[in-house]
């Protein structure tokens, strides 16, 4: 029975407030309230100053799904020993002598600061000059996810921030993503990203931020022409087959030609010239060198 009138009371309450001309509007300080999930809260409402009765204690105070009340005068004082709560909105109300009710609204911002941040290339593997990347950032068990902003860096050079569209009061986890083009440049490069929660004024000073793990990335550069030559003097004339490196299959050419040397085209080529009368090989061994990490 008392919960069924405490709900009521609280239902009144958010159908009367704003809908009467109040001669002055209870006061709360602060006027908005940051505070991290499970640690204490409190806030005074001055409720009325001169339009309110003055003996009876029932026609101001604070109504809120947690905490305490202590009144005292026409001030209201709410407690919270420990915020276990996300979506908190407690209201400070008094009634005129005309007996209308009139309150004004605490908003309350809960937040848990991100409990990791991790980075990640896609594709994960090494990258080829030119190509278009994926840079991926993953924040885990945040709230309230709107008010976090993603940074993503090159180094020490910012290179774009993503925020969230997450309304949600309680912790989600959180993909952030940007596409980016990578160069040889980029090779041997540390990319990595921050969470960053932002609460305002009220909220903790500077804003709390969380950063990944630095990822190191590799670019596979455009490499040089390869040509290699196979020729042999015979009658009938001889006719080549050139075997390339594991998996790469035969060809049948006199000149083989690659015109961008890549990493998967080093290892060993046999060129074989043969006609009716002998068989001749030569072996080419061929080592693609990388670039030197960039500083």
């Amino acid at each position: 029975m008392f919960s069924s009138c405490l709900f009521l009371t609280i239902s009144l309450l958010n159908s009367l407030c704003g809908f009467h001309v109040c001669p002055d509007n209870p006061v709360m300080t602060p006027s908005r309230l940051v505070v991290k999930f499970g640690d204490p809260a409190s806030a005074t409402c001055v409720a009325c100053q001169q339009a309110c009765f003055p003996l009876d204690d029932s026609i101001r105070n604070m109504e809120a799904s947690l905490g305490t009340s202590n009144i005292n005068g026409s001030t209201v004082t709410w407690t919270v020993n420990q915020t276990t709560e996300w979506n908190l909105t407690p209201k400070c109300y008094y009634t005129t002598i005309m007996n209308d009710q009139c309150c004004t609204n605490l908003p309350v911002t809960v937040y848990k600061p991100p409990e990791s941040v991790s980075f990640s290339l896609n594709p994960s593997g090494p990258l080829t000059e030119g190509s278009e990347v994926t840079l991926q950032c993953d924040v885990q068990n945040v709230a309230p996810a709107e008010n976090l902003t993603v940074t993503f860096y090159r180094g020490h050079k910012l290179l774009g921030q993503v925020k969230s569209s997450n309304t949600a009061k309680k912790p989600v986890n959180e993909i952030f993503s940007m596409s980016y083009n990578n160069t040889k440049e980029d090779n041997g490069v540390q990319f990595w990203c921050e969470a960053k929660l932002v609460l305002g004024a009220e909220g903790p000073q500077p804003p709390l931020v969380v950063k990944s793990d630095n990822l190191t990335a590799t670019v596979y550069c455009k490499g040089e022409p390869l040509h290699l030559t196979c020729l042999a003097e015979g009658n009938p004339k001889p006719r080549y087959n050139w075997t390339l490196p594991p998996n790469r299959g035969h060809i049948s050419v006199t000149d083989l030609k690659i015109d961008s040397v890549d990493f998967q085209d080093g290892g060993q080529y046999v060129c074989t010239a043969n006609n009716t009368v002998n068989s001749v090989s030569v072996r080419f061994d061929v080592t693609v060198r990388g670039e030197l990490p960039q500083d």
